[in-house]
């Protein structure tokens, strides 16, 4: 088994992949227009840095419970945040209503072509450095991540998303076959959209595994990963090993673990590790 250690990213997370493909992509028009994102904070301070590479004004919408760390690495790559919103939801409303009124490019977290093309980089390293690669283990929340994979192997390995079972909005949206309004309320910010993106929900029906881990076996892949890999990886990150851990995913020789991002809060790091 080895680990994909996307924590190791210029922004933390495996976002700076689809946040640049998009932002190298746009015309001059939508360059002078600018773009604005939704995000909890890995896409938004990965979009904000792929802009600033472009020269191109960014806009992120977030809401008021959103990881300081993540709002000031966004605002530090020169983006502008709002945090008015009060929930996701409401800050995806917005972002509709600023996109009608101002003409911004709407970066989309997980139902954007071009990002979900970037993040499939990701496995085509990994077909590049693991040539006995037989499954991926990924951490889902909307899904842009996991659907950019399964793309990429084309067939060539099997594929395994992991959710928290306090946000299940992408096994929610494969079983209902289109997007669904979910609760969240978990420790993994990074895998807790309000609902999965219909684009990669229609890439992965019937071709992407699903499991489910507890808030304590995200803390146990965070916990195992900071003690053994030396990786300080925030819970979304190890959502993933969590479920190999528990055992829920069998690990080969041929596995890879997606360590999806390391953005999180000292302090609520700290508790995690601590926690028996």
């Amino acid at each position: 088994m080895c680990l994909k250690a996307e924590l190791f990213q210029v922004t933390g997370s495996f976002k700076a992949r689809g946040a640049l493909n998009r932002l190298a992509a746009l015309s001059e028009d939508e360059r002078r227009r600018g773009v604005v994102t939704w995000s909890a904070g890995n896409h938004a301070q990965s979009v904000a840095w792929a802009a600033a590479q472009e020269g191109v004004d960014c806009l992120a919408e977030m809401w008021e419970s959103a990881s300081p760390v993540k709002v000031e690495a966004t605002r530090a790559h020169g983006a502008t945040v709002d945090l008015s919103s009060p929930d996701p939801a409401a800050a995806y409303e917005r972002v509709q209503e600023i996109v009608a009124a101002e003409g911004r490019v709407f970066v989309h977290p997980h139902s954007d072509p071009l990002v979900v093309a970037g993040h499939g980089t990701l496995a085509l390293e990994l077909l590049e450095d693991a040539p006995d690669l037989d499954t991926v283990v990924v951490g889902v929340g909307g899904g842009g991540l996991v659907s950019g994979i399964l793309v990429a192997l084309d067939g060539r390995a099997r594929v395994v998303g992991v959710e928290p079972e306090r946000s299940p909005a992408f096994s929610a949206g494969l079983a209902a076959g289109h997007s669904v309004p979910v609760g969240t309320d978990t420790i993994a910010d990074g895998l807790a959209p309000p609902f999965a993106g219909d684009l990669p929900l229609a890439l992965c029906a019937g071709r992407v595994e699903t499991v489910l881990v507890s808030e304590e076996e995200i803390a146990a892949g965070m916990r195992f990963l900071y003690m053994q890999a030396k990786l300080a990886c925030e819970p979304a990150g190890a959502a993933a090993l969590g479920a190999v851990l528990a055992g829920k995913v069998e690990a080969t020789p041929g596995t890879a673990v997606v360590v999806s991002g390391g953005n999180v809060e000292a302090r609520k790091a700290a508790a995690i590790l601590a926690s028996p």
